[in-house]
């Protein structure tokens, strides 16, 4: 089983950046981010496939950006001017495949899951 581990979540000010990271221990064609906070479903933030494409919500369109190292097993989210609607525990994801990554229900057939890094934003 592949395993995925986030790292860099934390608490910040509205308007602040922050970038989160997840390191897996084999390669996966599809690597993403799904969010979720309290009362909420989780949700699909951002992805990348393996070809470098990439997918976002368009609640962080124009925000943030995903990406990936050469190597395609580090994952990386940069969150530019958040928001406290942000706030949410972030979960780094991979799958076969990056097709409809922020459709709803999406991560109930997403393959691989890390334990999440939590993300406050503060106004």
């Amino acid at each position: 089983q592949v395993q995925l581990v986030e790292s860099g979540g934390g608490s910040v000010q509205a308007g602040d950046s922050l970038r989160i990271s997840c390191k897996a221990s084999g390669y996966i064609y599809c690597m993403g981010w799904f969010r979720q906070s309290p009362g909420k479903q989780r949700e699909g933030v951002a992805a990348i496939g393996g070809d470098g494409s990439t997918t976002y919500a368009d609640s962080v369109k124009g925000r943030y950006t995903v990406s990936r190292d050469n190597a395609g097993t580090t994952l990386y989210l940069q969150m530019n001017n958040l928001t406290p609607e942000d706030t949410a525990q972030y979960y780094c994801a991979a799958d076969a495949s990056c097709g409809s990554w922020v459709a709803p229900d999406r991560h109930k057939y997403t393959s691989y899951w890390g334990q999440g890094t939590q993300v406050t934003v503060s106004s």
